[in-house]
């Protein structure tokens, strides 16, 4: 019975995002179809066989190796930050100042025209597998590894180049990443396996839902991959080559300018959603949160991810408080239980649907980074419609999050 529900949530989660879809004429079902049958296999494949997880690892580590250097940068200038008495990292530190280094890299292989080749032959790969544009396909791979602020402003020059409606398709996508340089922490708080397998199927999920939510019609000529214009005109009239190290310059100024917009952004919308908090503790009723408010939202979904109703209410509690805050509250909350496999996570299944479902950005304070980041890399009228969709981007990170748990789901029990 529960299996026919876990089952049924899947169709119902689709249902959704045709509900909130903004061009339902032009969705792409067979698209969809084929997404859904991909997953379908990597969901038993990677619960079922080491070796999947073992590349995403392998992957994983090669990305933080590569943008561990931005530590070294920062541990240089600000050592008390890198290495605090308390042991974590703040936000800054850890999510914010690597992109002063990370975007230069990721400007420098464009420079030199590494990244649009990889863009263009990975992208074009899996474009005809999803039926996506190239760009999009291959940004799907990007958000495995980089976290939401870095896989953004790598991608400022396509960004630019693409219009608002595709954008907006990147801004819902961006919403479920994870950063390699945390996978290492996810895998110590949670399972491994159902952490590793939460990763590529995000790709899948957030594909699948951005063609149905946000349809898009992209000819041909318009799909291509943005080429960075390294030539500049004189006074005279001559046209030169930009020198590396002024291009250098420019790009490090920008990444400087990009960060300060996410900082400021994030703490507004974190302090927004702690002053709602605040307003709705006035009425006296302990029970009244935003937590718990997301957490009766999200009851019957979390039912139909295959579980009884008492223990759909406590997954719901923790989805709802991973929106609200984010997914290390839940995981420092849960991670004795589940590794002890007590109570609830006694349950194979529980312990794999809610690992998925946390195992991602989405939640209130990367709305904050998106918005930050679009109103730092694109024109305003790119920004605006990113900002006018902000419901829209929540509800896409949201089913991302639900059919990745509803696939691994079908698998363990």
């Amino acid at each position: 019975m529960l299996l026919l529900m876990n089952i049924l949530g899947i169709f119902v989660f689709l249902g959704v995002a045709y509900l909130f879809s903004r061009d339902r004429k032009n969705i792409k079902w067979r698209s969809v179809g084929v997404i859904l049958v991909i997953q379908l296999i990597l969901a038993w494949f990677f619960t079922s066989f080491s070796i999947g997880r073992d590349a995403v690892l392998a992957a994983a580590n090669g990305f933080e190796w590569l943008t561990s250097a931005a530590f070294d940068g920062i541990a240089f200038a600000l050592p008390d930050w890198v290495k605090p008495a308390s042991g974590t990292m703040n936000f800054v530190t850890s999510a914010v100042l690597p992109i002063l280094v990370i975007i230069p890299m990721f400007d420098i292989l464009t420079y030199i025209g590494v990244l649009p080749w990889l863009v263009k032959w990975v992208g074009r790969g899996l474009s005809f597998l999803t039926g996506q544009p190239k760009f999009e396909s291959f940004f799907s791979v990007e958000m495995m590894f980089l976290g939401t602020t870095e896989v953004l402003a790598v991608s400022k020059l396509q960004l630019q180049q693409m219009d608002a409606k595709r954008n907006l398709t990147v801004a819902m996508m961006s919403m479920s990443t994870v950063t390699a340089a945390i996978v290492g922490s996810y895998v110590g708080m949670m399972p491994g396996q159902f952490v590793l397998t939460a990763i590529p199927l995000n790709i899948l999920s957030a594909i699948m839902m951005t063609t149905i939510l946000n349809p898009t019609q992209v000819a041909e000529a318009d799909d291509t991959i943005a080429v960075l214009d390294h030539d500049e005109t004189t006074e005279d009239g001559k046209v030169k080559r930009q020198p590396f190290f002024a291009f250098l310059g420019d790009s490090i100024q920008g990444a400087g300018l990009v960060a300060v917009i996410i900082v400021a952004t994030v703490i507004a919308f974190v302090g927004l959603a702690s002053l709602i908090d605040n307003l709705l503790s006035l009425t006296t009723l302990s029970w009244l949160s935003l937590e718990n408010i997301f957490g009766v939202i999200m009851f019957p979904f979390a039912w139909l991810l295959g579980f009884n109703v008492d223990d759909a209410f406590r997954i719901a509690q923790y989805m709802g408080t991973k929106l609200v805050t984010n997914e290390f509250v839940v995981m420092g909350e849960v991670s004795k239980q589940v590794a002890h496999h007590s109570g609830m996570f006694a349950s194979a299944h529980a312990r794999a649907v809610l690992t998925v479902f946390v195992t991602s950005f989405a939640n209130f304070g990367t709305l904050g980074m998106i918005i930050g980041s679009y109103k730092s890399l694109v024109n305003r009228e790119k920004a605006e419609l990113i900002a006018a969709n902000v419901p829209l981007i929540l509800v896409s990170g949201i089913l991302v999050s639900l059919m990745s748990a509803a696939m691994v789901g079908l698998f363990s029990w």
